[in-house]
């Protein structure tokens, strides 16, 4: 009962002084507590999440770098951060923060959410996400389970939490996301009806936040643990994949890469990526460099939220065939 109590009064402080504006002084007096007290609880409330905290990065900051990014992939916006850090996890962390930042600024109609809840930087997104002003009716993973079951149970709760802030329902895709064989995945989508609907809801995607990766085996995941081995990779690599997007190869100029890898996943596919409204995508790193271009020269991406370091790549090297974009169609420009 104290544990209630105590966690109820923590509540109350978090609401009075973020909520209602209150000074920690008036809170300290209509409570009867000390002001220290308040500042205790209110550094508790964060450290337990019951408040998060989102910087807003400024709008256009780098608005010279993101046009000229923005007009050389023909994008409809790019939003540039000053990386503090160039370790990966710390980098993660502020693109997530910025993502958050923008779902939460705008207002649009987007019925149908494609998420991609394996993405450690959406996921991240997720934890300091407030109630979004858009509503949507359904929020539909959009790959099936990645990894061991620990990561699988942060992605369902990513995706439930998703939903809740936009009012919508979870559509969860609980089946492997890779499979050792097409008949494999024949069989394990035959029997399932649920993982049916959830694919079938993905050909009318308002909103995809997709996930980019490297040509290599993502630091979260093991080779072969419900996803690509090593020498997937390499063969991918061989054939001239640079990245991922969906877990589906793309080269350089982001043209897929076909290498028998498409059929053994469970999940979104290209079409349906290339058919929904909007796409976009948070990633950045140097690993990361190579991937994000071909997703850009490709047209998967529409909206991109990216460093610095990266837009400034982005930049470098041959301007990619805007008239030739596998990851175009006229649906989605005209939704765009």
């Amino acid at each position: 009962m104290e544990d209630v109590d105590a966690q109820r009064l923590m509540v109350k402080v978090a609401r009075l002084y973020h909520t209602h504006g209150m000074r920690q002084t008036d809170i300290a007096k209509r409570l009867q507590i000390s002001q220290s007290r308040v500042s205790r609880l209110l550094a508790q409330a964060e450290e337990v999440s019951v408040v998060r905290t989102v910087v807003a990065v400024p709008q256009r900051i780098h608005a010279d770098l993101e046009e000229r990014v923005e007009a050389r992939y023909g994008l409809g916006e790019v939003h540039v951060i000053d990386a503090v850090s160039t370790d990966d996890k710390e980098l993660g962390r502020d693109l997530a923060h910025t993502m958050a930042s923008l779902l939460q600024d705008i207002t649009f109609d987007a019925p149908t959410i494609g998420f991609t809840s394996w993405s450690s930087t959406l996921r991240l997104m997720v934890d300091v996400l407030q109630p979004l002003r858009s509503r949507t009716e359904r929020v539909v993973e959009m790959l099936g389970d990645l990894g061991p079951p620990e990561l699988q149970h942060d992605a369902a709760r990513s995706t439930q939490r998703l939903a809740s802030f936009t009012g919508g329902q979870p559509v969860f895709l609980r089946t492997s996301g890779v499979v050792s064989s097409p008949e494999i995945k024949e069989l394990l989508l035959r029997r399932d009806v649920y993982a049916q609907e959830a694919l079938r809801m993905l050909d009318s995607i308002d909103l995809a936040l997709v996930g980019i990766g490297a040509c290599e085996v993502d630091p979260s995941l093991r080779p072969g643990d419900n996803f690509f081995t090593d020498e997937d990779f390499a063969r991918m690599r061989e054939l001239g994949a640079v990245g991922e997007v969906c877990l589906h190869f793309l080269d350089a100029d982001g043209v897929p890469v076909e290498g028998g890898l498409d059929e053994l996943v469970i999940g979104v596919t290209l079409d349906q990526i290339r058919s929904a409204r909007r796409r976009w995508a948070v990633a950045g790193g140097r690993r990361k460099h190579a991937a994000v271009r071909a997703a850009l020269a490709g047209g998967w991406v529409d909206t991109l939220v990216t460093d610095a370091d990266t837009a400034e790549f982005l930049m470098s090297g041959p301007e990619p065939d805007l008239t030739v974009r596998p990851g175009r169609s006229a649906a989605a420009d005209a939704g765009s």
